[in-house]
């Protein structure tokens, strides 16, 4: 048993939406024994139609967590983690398709690995078509790899992340950091000494738009940039050299015309996918 764990906001898409949930329930191999989707604010009335569809399909396999107003992400997965009542939860990004056997692949190895806190798997990235994905994001397998990959960038795909309600809480939960919750969640897993892995498959169609990688810059990124080597020094998981270093490279990044970081991100930080006939 375990939970799928889900929060959205007014801007999603209604068909983005459905297809996520009809890719987590109606054609997985393992379904959740619950689904917990944290409405973060007020929504659209079509996002409203869309929810009450399913919550009909799915009866009390769906709680519905209605926020007042926008609270963030982080602020929101954590209002939905402390009610999910398994031990074992799946993140889902309600705008990502699923594979159809991810919920099977991950809950099968957190059974047969006791030790491992939270496990991720590879990535296949698409703007329309799930059939013509645009680049592959691939992160290190094991624990090792991935504790020196944290070093640089984060050692998951968040929208893969299967991991365990209790170890997670008991290093504060998602805490607040502008558009890097998760990677601050999992540099903080690491300093524990807490076991992490990747699955060598893709789990996860993630859908982006072609200018995605290229918003990633500003001033406010520099910031958030700041508090991820305040916490690296915090947490001594790397040096205040090497952590001054890759912030100051991660900020240049920043600083760079969108067009040009894009390009950067899908040449460098993307493996491409062969297309075939």
């Amino acid at each position: 048993m375990f939970s799928a764990l889900s929060s959205i906001y007014h801007k999603e898409n209604p068909a983005h939406f459905d297809a996520c949930m009809q890719s987590i329930w109606d054609k997985q191999t393992l379904k959740p024994t619950e689904i917990i989707l944290v409405e973060d604010g007020p929504l659209t009335s079509d996002l409203d139609s869309i929810i009450a569809m399913w919550k009909a399909k799915l009866g009390d396999v769906l709680h519905i967590i209605k926020l007042p107003e926008n609270v963030g992400t982080g602020k929101a997965k954590n209002i939905g983690l402390q009610a999910c009542n398994y031990e074992v939860v799946c993140i889902v990004d309600t705008d990502d398709i699923y594979v159809s056997n991810r919920f099977e692949k991950q809950v099968n190895f957190l059974e047969q690995y006791q030790d491992v806190v939270i496990v991720g798997g590879q990535i296949l990235e698409f703007a329309e078509d799930i059939s013509n994905p645009s680049g592959k994001r691939e992160v290190p397998l094991s624990n090792d790899d991935l504790i020196n990959y944290a070093q640089r960038q984060s050692p998951f795909n968040n929208m893969t992340i299967a991991y365990r309600k209790s170890k997670i809480l008991g290093v504060g939960g998602y805490q607040h950091h502008l558009w890097m919750e998760d990677y601050n969640l999992f540099l903080r897993i690491i300093a524990k000494g807490y076991q992490i892995s990747n699955l060598p498959d893709v789990l996860v169609y993630a859908r982006i738009d072609n200018g995605m990688h290229g918003r990633r810059k500003g001033f406010k990124y520099i910031k958030s940039e700041k508090q991820l080597l305040d916490l690296k020094k915090q947490l001594k998981i790397q040096s205040p050299f090497y952590a001054t270093i890759y912030f100051i490279v991660r900020s240049t990044f920043r600083l760079m015309p969108a067009n040009l970081l894009g390009k950067i991100y899908n040449t460098f930080l993307r493996k491409k996918v062969e297309k075939t006939e």
